[in-house]
């Protein structure tokens, strides 16, 4: 990440006029609302999201002949990132848990992509 990466301005804390902190969180909080408000009309749109944690390389011959209990090698390590992919465009790296019964994915890593 650079320097130059999500700048927040930072406030003045010798100036005159600084803010009492509730009033700093009431501020933070109606500019939250308010964004969420913003973002309201893409709450429903559809996408696909998918962790990938490995891929295999094989034949169309190998393929047909796996089966239950059949071990698949994959080309990452126990313990390695997953990517996590939405829409078919890698957004973040992270790992497998265990959630109850099911498996999920927390996420570690937060890639930035770069606009064109």
């Amino acid at each position: 990440m650079s320097d130059t990466d999500a700048q927040v301005p930072l406030p003045d804390l010798n100036a005159a006029d600084v803010p009492a902190t509730d009033e700093v969180a009431y501020h933070d909080d109606e500019q939250a609302s308010r964004v969420a408000a913003d973002l309201e009309a893409v709450f429903d749109v559809p996408v696909q999201v998918s962790a990938v944690l490995g891929r295999s390389k094989m034949d169309v011959g190998e393929l047909l002949k796996l089966g239950p209990g059949t071990v698949l090698e994959l080309d990452r390590r126990v313990g390695e990132a997953i990517d996590i992919y939405v829409n078919n465009r890698l957004v973040a790296r992270g790992e497998v848990v265990l959630v109850e019964d099911k498996l999920g994915v927390t996420m570690t890593e937060i890639i930035k992509a770069e606009r064109s």
